[in-house]
């Protein structure tokens, strides 16, 4: 008795059922063959519903938003709601097996552009988000100044990678329109082309809209997809990049002659985009291109090498060190100890008290969710991998299909290295990226590398996680809970995207030291103070988020170090200066300090006032510690509205 080619025959009864129970949940055997049911002509009376039902649902999100800013207990219920009634009934209606190309296409990109509105609803009319900021006063220096490549405190190497800056500014001269409305026109046209290049590069690989659609909605279930990926950040640019340069490269597979040159010059130039936009894209791309080159050449099936891909990966991975080159951009010692911190932190939980904890962040503890998003965040991950459980083998035999093998027989071919498609091979195998990501991000220390992981990693999670729908649990004619019970899980899994995006979704009153929670009138109109009556351009330091107004509505020169080696947090948190500290803040350049007294009144939402790597707390700050500054010779305020305080502290400097 055989299951595909595993011979059973000399196992008890008892087990032998089981272990055949599993084969046929996790083998490669597809659901009524391979076979697609004929889709059914679009209907334009259900996309009109559902055109409606999503309006309904962003004006609850907004009612929600509302409700949140006037610190109104309906606020969850009415922005929850809302997000549930827009993903819930497309999600459905893309699974729906019968659905039209088109049809589930133009559902795509109405989800799409719905929950970009839900994130700039967020804040509608200026930037919040940490990262942004850094890129706003990018481009508002490139606008200013009309030169590349300044100097930028907050991110050095930010000057290095200006594409999001220039492509924004160039929006801002044609429209006339403000930087921000340019921005966000810009993002809002960026996660359109994203999802469509996505769509495309599962569609040419396996020939199948439908696995197409779901793979491309399972993607949605990214950590990044709803909120880091629609930031005006350079990771929203090189991240569409990739997947263009993706779906191009896969389209043309089968081009020949002009066509193939044209294909291979239009990748070139979509790579160089990408190594002069973002440095991690630029890593996603070389790590794709190489990978199906290197694949390409272990294939033994007899079929022609394809060149292009190989020369693909070589520019993949020349031109991003090319313009690393050029820049003198040292990209190890910018991601270098992020890593190194993250890696050590994981060895540190794995191995629990055997490991000396190897720095602040490996027991620190993350902020808390409220409940529901929590279950939401969990259940979506375990939805995630039962898609990638039934659909691993399902989705490698996808790369046989075509070539008469099926069942296990397809897999033994697979290790034998004859597959027809090295993309599909590599989008499987990437898939494991997932739990390792998921991994990563169980603590404080490698957070930011799960994340950043789970960016890549879900190209090939969506591939596998709609195999395993179609080909498992759907099939071609599906019945009962079949029906109904996978885009269920698809909608719990996008949720779980969203849920698992951001501490704070809905916009309440001002929270001490919880990024974009902390972006308030009171603070902004101090920044706007600096710039109207002391001018732009002075030296100022301050906590995390008033560093990033100063610099966004003020127009300041702001520094994280009060010299080198002796950064703000330890100039701000002690309760008295030592005498290291006042003789670097005697022969430091900083001229002002700003110090917000409510950072006294309650504990570090975030854990941290200054910078992420300092050690966790969950106590506020001591007053004695902010207020030092009055008792220091030569120190003078300047400004002081009830809560905010600037400091001069040009006359205790030290000059030569």
């Amino acid at each position: 008795m055989t299951t595909g080619d595993i011979t059973l025959g000399t196992w008890t009864g008892p087990v032998r059922n089981r272990v055949r129970q599993v084969m046929a949940v996790i083998g490669p055997d597809f659901r009524d063959g391979a076979a697609e049911p004929v889709p059914q002509p679009a209907k334009p009376g259900v996309v009109a519903v559902l055109f409606l039902i999503v309006s309904a649902a962003l004006l609850l999100v907004v009612l929600g938003q509302g409700a949140g800013r006037r610190g109104e207990a309906m606020a969850p219920v009415l922005f929850w709601l809302g997000i549930a009634l827009m993903v819930v009934p497309i999600s459905f209606r893309i699974a729906w097996p019968d659905a039209s190309r088109g049809e589930r296409l133009l559902l795509l990109l109405l989800l799409v552009e719905a929950m970009f509105f839900c994130r700039t609803v967020y804040s509608p009319t200026s930037f919040t988000p940490h990262d942004e900021y850094l890129h706003w006063v990018a481009a508002d220096d490139l606008m200013t100044a009309r030169r590349l490549f300044l100097s930028n405190p907050l991110l050095e190497v930010g000057s290095t990678y200006q594409a999001l800056e220039i492509l924004a500014t160039s929006l801002a001269d044609l429209t006339r329109l403000p930087l921000f409305a340019s921005a966000m026109l810009l993002l809002a046209v960026l996660k359109g082309t994203f999802i469509v290049a996505l769509f495309l590069l599962y569609e040419k690989i396996t020939g199948s809209a439908r696995i197409a659609a779901v793979g491309s909605l399972a993607y949605m279930g990214c950590s990044t997809f709803f909120l880091f990926e629609a930031m005006f950040s350079y990771e929203s640019l090189g991240i569409v990049l990739c997947a263009l340069a993706f779906a191009i490269e896969a389209a043309s597979r089968n081009d020949a002659g002009p066509q193939r040159a044209r294909a291979l010059l239009l990748i070139g130039l979509i790579l160089g985009g990408i190594a002069v936009t973002h440095h991690l894209s630029a890593v996603y791309a070389a790590i794709y291109f190489g990978a199906v080159a290197t694949l390409d050449l272990l294939r033994r099936d007899g079929s022609r090498r394809e060149a292009r891909v190989a020369i693909g990966a070589v520019m993949a991975v020349a031109l991003p060190l090319l313009w690393m080159e050029f820049r003198g951009t040292d990209l190890g010692a910018y991601l270098g100890p992020v890593i190194e911190s993250g890696v050590k932190t994981l060895l540190t939980k794995l191995h629990g008290a055997a490991m000396q904890p190897p720095d602040p962040l490996a027991d620190a503890k993350a902020p808390s969710q409220p409940l529901v998003m929590r279950v939401i965040t969990l259940l979506g991950v375990l939805l995630t991998a039962i898609g990638l459980a039934t659909g691993f083998f399902r989705s490698l035999a996808l790369s046989m299909v075509g070539s008469g093998r099926a069942g296990w027989r397809s897999i033994q071919h697979v290790l034998e290295r004859r597959w027809s498609d090295s993309r599909i091979v590599f989008l499987t195998v990437l898939a494991f990226g997932f739990p390792l990501s998921v991994l990563f991000r169980l603590s404080i220390g490698g957070w930011e590398i799960g994340n950043r992981m789970g960016t890549l990693a879900f190209f090939g999670v969506g591939l596998v996680v709609a195999a395993g729908v179609v080909h498992f649990w759907q099939g071609l004619s599906p019945r009962g809970w079949r029906l109904f019970a996978p885009p269920l899980a698809l909608s719990v899994i996008v949720l779980s995207g969203i849920t698992s995006a951001s501490l704070d979704l809905i916009r309440g009153p001002y929270r001490v030291a919880a990024d974009a929670q902390s972006v308030e009138a009171m603070a902004v109109g101090t920044a706007r103070w600096t710039k109207e009556w002391m001018g732009p351009g002075n030296r100022f330091t301050s906590d995390r988020v008033n560093r990033l107004l100063l610099a966004g509505y003020g127009r300041q020169d702001v520094r994280l170090d009060i010299a080198p080696g002796v950064n703000s947090a330890r100039v701000f948190g002690s309760a008295t200066l030592s005498g290291d500290d006042f003789w670097a803040l005697a022969q430091s350049d900083v001229d002002f300090l700003l110090v917000d007294m409510r950072l006294t009144a309650a504990p570090p939402v975030l854990g941290f006032y200054f910078e992420p790597w300092e050690p966790r707390t969950d106590k506020p700050i001591a007053v004695d510690a902010l207020s030092k500054f009055e008792d220091i010779e030569g120190v003078g305020r300047i400004y002081d509205n009830g809560f905010i305080r600037i400091y001069d502290m040009r006359g205790m400097h030290v000059r030569p």
